[in-house]
């Protein structure tokens, strides 16, 4: 009754009291402390967070009240009495699908875990021959960053400092050196041409099937895993950016 929406519906006004810190109209915080009750709270009485009802306010005998946590999971119906007093009474069907609405919105609680790292000079420099063009490359879009195959957003500004979920970068591609520092996969994809353009090393080019056939660099054994279904192809991520772009 005290919120907007409820302004809108012209809905009338209960004389409902809840205690605690109120934030805007009919939205209300620091109602209770964390615990294993209602909604992850303390409370086990829904009725605890009431105070008075106040006659002069709009509060009536048979005004009936709805209590549902924040997930859906706890509920309760009362009525008031002639004493403006909540009582509880048997739960009407015709507000199942309210409760049931709130509960199919409760999802599992994630934890959202982001890497952020940057990518310094002498990293830069055994990708090209002058590293500024690189960093260049990745700002004007020629270049398409990733960790570990997974998507990253590149913070604006000066240097290649970027960003990734690292739920989507493979189990065990981060590494840690004693400076201390974490260490991350970082790939750089572009068009052969463009590289060459930029000063790279055009004689250690390798094809990917050389690359599978032989490992990598110091031609270690190679460990294949699938890649996260959400990730990108970066060369089709790459071609589809530029032409959104306007390159040819």
């Amino acid at each position: 009754s005290e919120h907007q929406a409820g302004k809108v519906l012209g809905w009338q006004d209960t004389g409902i009291k809840i205690i605690g810190r109120r934030s805007t109209p009919g939205r209300y915080f620091k109602v209770s402390e964390p615990g294993l009750g209602w909604g992850g709270t303390s409370i086990s009485d829904p009725l605890s967070i009431l105070g008075e009802w106040n006659a002069k306010k709009g509060a009536r005998p048979g005004l009936s009240l709805l209590m549902v946590s924040t997930t859906g999971e706890q509920f309760a119906y009362y009525e008031l009495d002639d004493e403006l007093k909540p009582v509880q009474k048997p739960f009407p069907e015709r507000l199942q699908k309210s409760v049931g609405l709130i509960e199919d919105n409760c999802e599992p609680a994630l934890c959202t875990v982001l890497f952020i790292g940057g990518a310094g000079g002498s990293l830069r420099a055994g990708v090209t021959e002058n590293p500024v063009n690189l960093t260049r490359s990745v700002q004007g879009l020629t270049t398409y960053v990733t960790v570990g195959g997974a998507p990253v957003y590149v913070w604006p500004g000066g240097g290649i400092t970027l960003m990734v979920d690292v739920t989507r970068v493979p189990e065990g591609a981060f590494g840690y050196v004693p400076t201390p520092a974490l260490v991350a996969p970082i790939e750089f994809t572009l068009r052969r041409d463009d590289y060459v353009r930029l000063g790279g090393y055009e004689a250690e080019i390798r094809s990917v099937e050389d690359i599978v056939a032989k490992g990598g660099e110091y031609l270690n054994p190679r460990r294949g895993t699938g890649a996260e279904a959400t990730n990108p192809w970066p060369p089709l991520a790459q071609l589809r950016r530029a032409g959104s772009n306007g390159a040819g």
